[in-house]
């Protein structure tokens, strides 16, 4: 996808940002940093589903320890 034939959101935030273990794991099924019985670990599992499969996107995330996270999500503009 090119820039003319997509739609872009960045989604970010300056907190403490993700360890890169954390990162990779970020968007499996059933993957939560809470605690046990605290979190189901679905939704960003559930998310990426709906952008790739159902919307023919992406999203990704970019995340520095210390500086924060951004979730970019590429949608295209005509489907």
């Amino acid at each position: 996808m090119n820039n003319n034939e997509s739609v872009t959101i960045h989604i970010a935030d300056n907190g403490i940002g993700m360890k890169e273990e954390v990162k990779q794991r970020i968007f499996d099924h059933l993957f939560t940093t809470k605690g046990v019985g605290k979190g189901t670990g679905l939704g960003l599992a559930i998310a990426r589903q709906i952008m790739v499969e159902k919307h023919g996107g992406t999203i990704e995330v970019n995340s520095v320890p210390g500086q924060g996270t951004e979730f970019a999500i590429v949608l295209p503009a005509n489907r």
